[in-house]
């Protein structure tokens, strides 16, 4: 079954719709914080998984939208991202970025020996570590090609996109959790605005923390704001070809965000800064819907597929997760209200993706109260710093004896 491009912009929608809908009436799903596009998209996702299994038709959406929109919420990102305003958030940038690297680190290691234990090549080990956990389903494949022509290994890109997908759910489903669980820990009652929430970063609240809420603007503010993000889209791509194959080689999204940083506080310099809101509107906007297709074209049955030795490292893989988002991320942080959202945002894109991150820390602040702290740090490391730390500790493990 054929889904063309517009039905599948439908079906994304009414996943939204969903979303909201089972977050309003399922208690338990708003005490965990699960993000509405997660909650929708897994059932969407779980529709398509019984089409496939009993009535033996496998329903294929028209994914045309999903990079666009996914380089557009990145592009936003840039466009909000005031260099001026690091300085009060510097220190801890790099302290962040400290505990996610660290994180990758162990994510190999732990990876790399569980599949020595099971008899298996370490480099599945790599695969369910941080090259499609951190690195996602671009990254996966990326080096899935590369473990396959250089290294013989059957499979490797099949299993890179089963080991993301996994991590994609997994990191929507736990950044709330273990949000719930913190909160506890700093004495705060849900539903009361968060004390200690950090607003240094900014003087007025960021408005990616305020998803649902009305941004008043301008139908000139908005135009001139999908300008800045289509010469983001267009000058990124075009960076992106020019560094392909290189040394300096990056996913496309992460030069959208560069370009759209250097415009955004280029212009900031010039007195022509960016209308936020407008921003922010196109930015969540965007979020919600890659979101939703990215869950609802979910391969369920790539899972259920897996061998037990990679599903092994995999659940192994979310255990370190949650204990070091908890014992590690959170008290390195700062053990508060920022700390909280950061160890959130930290589920969802040490297992996930930057998107899932956002959702994560929205669902959290909309629910506790702002953190301008972590909403200034989290899109910096997640999205740019982290692929390049990445692709680093990856290249260094494969220098291993093991790996020889």
């Amino acid at each position: 079954m054929n889904v063309k491009v517009y039905a599948t912009l439908v079906v994304a929608s009414l996943v939204l719709l969903v979303g909201q809908w089972l977050i309003a009436a399922v208690p338990v799903l708003r005490k965990w914080t699960i993000p509405e596009p997660v909650a929708g998209g897994i059932v969407a996702a779980l529709i398509v998984f019984g089409l496939h299994s009993f009535a033996h038709t496998d329903v294929v959406f028209d994914t045309s939208l999903q990079a666009p929109l996914m380089q557009a919420f990145f592009a936003t990102i840039g466009l909000n991202a005031n260099l001026a305003n690091l300085k009060h958030g510097g220190p801890v940038l790099v302290r962040f970025l400290a505990v996610v690297v660290a994180l990758l680190v162990l994510q190999n290691v732990l990876g790399i020996a569980l599949a020595m234990a099971f008899g298996v090549d370490p480099l599945f080990g790599l695969l369910g570590g941080s090259v499609s956990l951190a690195g996602g389903h671009g990254t996966g494949a990326a080096w899935g090609a590369v473990f396959t022509e250089r290294h013989g290994l059957q499979s490797a890109t099949e299993a890179a996109i089963a080991c993301a997908t996994f991590g994609l759910i997994m990191g929507g489903i736990l950044g709330g959790p273990v949000a719930q669980h913190l909160m506890k820990r700093i004495g705060a009652q849900t539903g009361d605005a968060a004390p200690g929430a950090s607003d240094a970063a900014t003087p007025d609240p960021y408005a990616f923390e305020e998803p649902k809420s009305e941004q008043p603007t301008t139908p000139g503010a908005f135009i001139n704001t999908l300008t800045l993000i289509a010469i983001s889209l267009a000058a990124g791509d075009a960076l992106s070809g020019l560094i392909a194959g290189t040394a300096f080689e990056l996913p496309t999204f992460v030069c959208v965000l560069f370009v759209a940083v250097l415009l955004a506080n280029g212009l900031a310099l010039i007195g022509r800064p960016v209308a936020e809101h407008a921003v922010a509107l196109i930015g969540n906007v965007s979020l919600a819907l890659f979101l939703a297709m990215a869950l609802m074209t979910l391969r369920l049955w790539d899972l259920a597929a897996l061998a037990l030795p990679v599903f092994t490292i995999l659940v192994a893989q979310t255990l370190l997760m949650v204990v070091y988002a908890i014992f590690v991320t959170f008290r390195v942080m700062g053990a508060n209200y920022d700390a909280v959202v950061l160890s959130a945002g930290h589920c969802g894109f040490g297992l996930g993706a930057t998107p899932t991150a956002i959702a994560n820390m929205q669902a959290v602040t909309a629910r506790f109260g702002h953190s301008h702290l972590a909403f200034l740090v989290v899109p910096m490391v997640a999205a740019f710093f982290i692929d390049i730390a990445n692709a680093i500790t990856i290249k260094l493990f494969l220098m291993l004896p093991v790996f020889h």
